[in-house]
């Protein structure tokens, strides 16, 4: 079975970090998706595409997922880049750029 680990990221509902210092497993599913005809909603065939099982670090992960003889791949995390900013920038000044006329 391929499963594939990575480190979840941040719900973008919300502002707080909470949750995104684990490590989970998620499934990939041999069976395509498709559009439910009656709600339209994405099915598959299969029910492993919703289990999603959540380790503290990739190590645990990659030794769970050794220990049950699954092929895995390893998504390592992104940087989080910061944009310093002020609260005044949002009231600045900015002149629009000229054109040239014709």
């Amino acid at each position: 079975m391929q499963v594939t680990i990575f480190k979840p990221s941040k719900n973008a509902m919300q502002s707080g970090h909470g949750g995104t210092g684990e490590w989970a497993i998620e499934y990939e599913s041999p069976s395509e998706r498709r559009p439910e005809p009656l709600m339209g909603w994405t099915e598959a065939g299969d029910t492993a595409n919703q289990v999603r099982l959540r380790f503290r670090t990739r190590e645990e992960a990659q030794s769970f997922a050794e220990k049950q003889g699954w092929d895995y791949t390893v998504l390592e995390p992104r940087a989080r880049r910061v944009k310093p900013r002020n609260f005044a920038d949002n009231f600045k000044y900015v002149p629009p750029e000229k054109t040239e006329k014709a």
